[in-house]
């Protein structure tokens, strides 16, 4: 049975506030490490049920997993080239979509093997096709339930290189690709339309794999061995965009935030919040930064005025998990604010175009939904309040959450629960600010 919680507008929110470790790092960490030949120690791994997933998936497969207090995590993992374990066996994905795409990966230049990976009801309805197009292409077979869904197999073969120019932006299917090309011959380019987050590539270069990024195209070349050293995780900054929004909107507010990960390729949020007139203080790394190291700082972050800004295409890869918040921002703001390019938020945990403008409407938002987006027009004042419906939808549940304390009424949020895959504490984190 789902939970539901209230938020009720309250004081202003003051103090200091450290974010979860980054959800996308800890998944790929966990997976290259269990893809290394010697053992490679994780400090500030996330404790989630979307990342206890991938650690579930690393063990099955045949790496060890030694898990010790405050998010350290070492994995000692099987090589590129051992056999892995549960040939013919089930691989549950849970909730974790980063999981479900990058996995396959791997699994694809294991020849012989075949592996069936499946989930809970909400990554059943998310489309697996953009992954196994490109493996299918690279001599690899992927059998999908109704050609694009989960339940599916993956049967892996010799892998050959490809160039594929990606249909839609999506750091996933790109970090599939990539992954699959250390087992392909000759090399495997991936051409983007547009920037996505790039900590795979990070990663894979620290790892030592033959990696070239041209503008908008990165190439790997096949691999012998990984050789990886410690990963120390930084703050999520998907996670501490919810506080951010909140001590934009909650009047009197000033909230420091500390070791958050400020790669560019993540902070595309906090640069559209900016635009729109957000007290923003700290050092984001500067856009194209080329570099195998995450960034971590500080922001200074306060309440003030906001006006409507336009979301073009191109910035929504770096914004994709906070375009809901950009909604709620433009919901306070005077003018109107408007998100094109965003198709991508239909395929999430749950269609979030949906979601965040029925959600916000049900609210007394003046918005409504486009083919690839959403409008929203505000005059400045604070929204009314009322009910929303997390949809089983975590980033939803921690909109409702931050639009309550923004609101004249407050919110209840129905399915408050959501928040566990990827971030248990959020309430309590939330409310100690208080």
């Amino acid at each position: 049975m789902t939970r539901s919680a209230r938020f009720a507008p309250g004081g202003a929110l003051r103090g200091g506030y450290t974010p979860p470790p980054d959800k996308s790092i800890s998944h790929r960490a966990a997976l290259i490490a269990a893809m290394a030949d010697e053992p490679v120690a994780v400090r500030n791994y996330l404790d989630s049920e979307d990342t206890h997933s991938t650690l579930n998936a690393v063990r099955t497969l045949g790496a060890a997993v030694e898990q010790g207090p405050d998010g350290e995590v070492t994995i000692r993992g099987v090589g590129l080239h051992a056999p892995l374990e549960a040939t013919g066996g089930l691989l549950n994905v849970g909730n974790a979509g980063t999981l479900m795409r990058l996995l396959p990966g791997w699994l694809a230049g294991q020849p012989g093997g075949v592996w069936t990976l499946d989930g809970d009801e909400s990554i059943r309805r998310r489309p697996v096709d953009r992954v196994a197009e490109p493996l299918r292409m690279m001599g690899a077979t992927v059998e999908a339930r109704d050609g694009r869904f989960p339940p599916f197999t993956v049967t892996g073969a010799r892998l050959t290189g490809i160039e594929y120019d990606l249909p839609v932006a999506s750091a996933q299917v790109k970090s599939c690709v990539l992954i699959a090309g250390m087992f392909a011959s000759g090399s495997t380019t991936v051409c983007e339309g547009a920037t996505s987050r790039d900590h795979t590539e990070r990663m894979l270069r620290r790892a030592r794999v033959p990696f070239e990024r041209d503008g908008l195209r990165s190439t790997v070349r096949q691999v012998d061995e990984l050789e990886l050293d410690e990963v120390v995780v930084p703050g999520d900054p998907s996670s501490a965009a919810f506080i951010v929004a909140a001590a934009i909107l909650v009047s009197g507010s000033r909230v420091v935030i500390r070791d958050v990960g400020l790669n560019w390729t993540r902070t595309g949020f906090f640069r559209i919040a900016e635009r729109m007139g957000a007290v923003i203080v700290g050092e984001l790394e500067e856009p194209h930064a080329d570099s195998d190291r995450e960034p971590v700082g500080e922001l200074d972050v306060a309440s003030g005025p906001l006006e409507g800004t336009v979301v073009e295409p191109g910035e929504v890869p770096l914004a994709i998990d906070e375009l809901t918040l950009v909604g709620l921002l433009g919901a306070h703001a005077e003018g109107e604010t408007i998100v094109r390019g965003a198709e991508e938020l239909r395929l999430k945990e749950s269609d979030r175009i949906a979601g965040v403008v029925d959600g916000l409407r049900g609210l007394g938002a003046d918005i409504e939904a486009t083919p690839d987006g959403f409008v929203v027009r505000g005059d400045g004042s604070p929204l009314r309040g009322g009910t929303i419906d997390a949809r089983g939808d975590h980033r939803m549940a921690m909109l409702g959450a931050v639009a309550g304390l923004a609101s004249q009424e407050g919110v209840e949020v129905a399915g408050m629960d959501a928040v566990a895959v990827s971030y248990p504490s959020f309430e309590q984190e939330l409310r100690a600010l208080m």
